[in-house]
């Protein structure tokens, strides 16, 4: 398959306007073109480690859920771990594709395979995605009337003039009998103050005039975090086992909330993979599931009587990689080999 065909397969199954605005997504290293995939190789982060399997195994496509450049490179040199990644994978003629936080947010990526170890749950984004399509531009709306051709070219000469103005149209309509011009613009919450000043000083802020808010619909099921409801309430400690089986793991870290105990009841759980603090604060549950959260946020936490799991940053990605071979295999109708890192691994281990 060609890499470009490919690569948009991927942002298909993904689209990348779902990823937050901080983060490093999509196509990171390109060998030059024309570039055929035939082996895609599936990795939580890619290591120098990782990286010689990928040559060993003939990959031509690294899809690297952690995205190995993030801060900008000033240079590609042998001397820093992450240029030599670059260098070898344009030696090897290798891609790198980086989908992290778009697989976080869309309704079959980490998040909701994280789930799987709670138990049977319903479940919904803490924080919803909203179309990154509409509106276009602007915070608000507004549309009034002009009844005089000099009014309405006096009015919209001051609007020019005003920035974040987006979206300007004119057509005319009839209103109480009266042949008139309406005007409508989108705009920044900035420029609404100016304009309803505008409007004020020249008469025309009255019941015709039309105050919008635009709010971007939300995308069912998609969103950072998950809030879990499980469907029969289970004592804490079973949760924790559930959880270890899920990811496989001898151990959890746990901090009991205020109050509670093993056999305490967990009715909702609050879940991120990855590092969770920011997207769980706040959320009202039982229990906390995620890799990893500052020391801080686990008091806070533990002082409203929340129970935490960290399981380390990792460790609540790298299980979905197996569901997401199969799961891209047939998106991408069985044209390339999918294969997932044997070597790819947490760096933290109980000593």
């Amino acid at each position: 398959m060609n890499l470009g065909e490919l690569v948009s397969a991927l942002n298909n199954f993904a689209s990348l306007s779902l990823a937050e605005s901080w983060d490093s997504v999509g196509l990171l290293v390109e060998p030059s073109p024309p570039h055929t995939v035939k082996t895609l190789f599936l990795t939580n982060d890619l290591t120098e480690e990782v990286m010689e399997e990928a040559v060993q195994k003939k990959a031509d496509l690294i899809l690297s859920y952690h995205p190995p450049i993030f801060t900008p490179l000033k240079r590609v040199t042998w001397k820093t771990w992450k240029e030599r990644l670059v260098v070898r994978a344009l030696e090897h003629r290798i891609g790198i594709y980086s989908p992290h936080t778009a697989y976080d947010a869309i309704p079959h990526g980490v998040n909701n395979w994280l789930t799987k170890g709670l138990g049977v749950c319903n479940s919904v984004p803490l924080h919803p995605s909203t179309s990154p399509s509409y509106p276009n531009e602007g915070t608000h709306r507004i549309e009034f009337c002009a009844d005089t051709a000099e009014h309405l070219e006096t009015v919209l000469s001051k609007i020019k003039d005003i920035q974040e103005i987006f979206c300007l149209t004119t057509f005319p309509v009839r209103v109480e009998g009266k042949e008139q011009t309406r005007v409508s613009l989108n705009c920044s919450q900035k420029a609404l103050l100016e304009v309803v000043a505008l409007l004020s000083q020249n008469s025309l802020l009255d019941h015709k005039t039309e105050i919008l808010i635009l709010q971007k619909p939300l995308l069912p099921h998609t969103g950072m975090g998950r809030l879990c409801t499980l469907s029969k309430p289970a004592s804490l400690s079973d949760i924790i086992e559930r959880i270890k089986s899920h990811l496989k793991l001898p151990h959890v870290r746990l901090a009991l909330g205020t109050g509670k105990t093993l056999d305490s009841p967990v009715k909702k759980a609050a879940l991120c993979a990855g590092s969770g603090s920011s997207v769980l604060k706040g959320t009202e549950a039982d229990l906390y599931l995620t890799g990893e959260m500052s020391h801080h946020d686990i008091l806070d936490a533990v002082a409203n009587g929340i129970s935490v799991i960290l399981c380390e940053h990792s460790n609540t990605e790298r299980g979905f990689l197996s569901e997401l071979g199969d799961m891209l295999s047939i998106h991408l109708q069985n044209k390339i080999n999918v294969i997932v890192s044997e070597k790819d691994r947490d760096p933290l281990q109980v000593a």
